[in-house]
């Protein structure tokens, strides 16, 4: 078979193809052959000699300035707050992480480092969001103390609170101001909450648990109940029907609907 032959056949073979699969061919050739020389002009000419990477990072690493020095190196001079910070909450977090770059002051004490005192920093941790871990310390700093630095309160090598929270207060502060105003500001949380010990380990996997029946708020607010307190009493044969009460009821605010 001569070339003119073959070129004919080839044709005929490409006529029979659709025109989509066609130009998605073209397409595919074209991007195949500019990938060779792109290739070769992007890639590093070293990368793969050792694995997938590229050797000469680690040399280019090397050479770069030390400006961390590490949490082990204020051990030398800051005993006593490093002895205070490893026993406190903020254990796991490195000096450098509030203080900045270290390796120039390590060097020379004169070089002073950063202290994060305005009212900005600690937020950037602890505002609250609902993304961040049930229990991990939160607050709205538009209205806790406000304008005050943190600095102010806390001690920021261990961030104990100056009063330590009632109740269930610490993570679960929005319903506790909602609880604060409410008629039910006397009623313990676990007067209504049955709570394992795990719970404040473990929260989402050790859940407290809610009143089920009706003849729970029912020791309080049914006709004859005897409470230390004045409550509002309802004839629990009437009231709401089957429903339970804080179906229409929400028990930290009862007085909403």
């Amino acid at each position: 078979m001569d070339v003119f032959e073959l070129l004919k056949r080839i044709r005929l073979f490409w006529s029979r193809i659709p025109e989509q699969v066609q130009r998605l061919s073209l397409l595919a050739v074209f991007f195949i052959v500019l990938f060779i020389p792109v290739r070769n002009l992007l890639v590093p000419k070293d990368f793969g000699k050792y694995g997938h990477y590229r050797p000469s990072a680690l040399e280019e690493a090397a050479a770069q300035e030390i400006t961390y020095a590490g949490h082990e190196a204020c051990y030398e001079c800051h005993d006593d707050v490093v002895d205070t910070k490893y026993h406190g909450y903020h254990k796991t977090v490195a000096c450098e992480t509030c203080h900045g770059p270290a390796a120039a002051h390590t060097e020379d004490p004169d070089v002073e480092l950063p202290a994060p005192r305005e009212r900005g920093y600690c937020p950037l941790c602890h505002e609250y969001l609902a993304s961040r871990p049930t229990g991990f310390p939160q607050i709205v700093s538009a209205s806790h103390n406000p304008l005050k630095p943190c600095i102010a309160c806390h001690n920021p090598h261990d961030p104990v609170p100056p009063h330590t929270p009632a109740e269930c207060e610490a993570c679960h502060a929005a319903i506790a101001r909602t609880k604060a105003v409410s008629h039910h500001v006397y009623v313990p949380c676990v007067r209504c909450h049955e709570t394992p010990e795990e719970h404040k380990v473990s929260p989402r996997q050790h859940r407290p648990s809610k009143p089920a029946t009706r003849e729970f708020c029912a020791a309080c607010h049914a006709e004859g109940a005897t409470t230390e307190l004045e409550t509002r009493k309802v004839d629990l044969a009437t009231h709401g029907e089957r429903y339970t009460c804080w179906q229409c009821h929400y028990p930290h605010l009862p007085g909403s609907r």
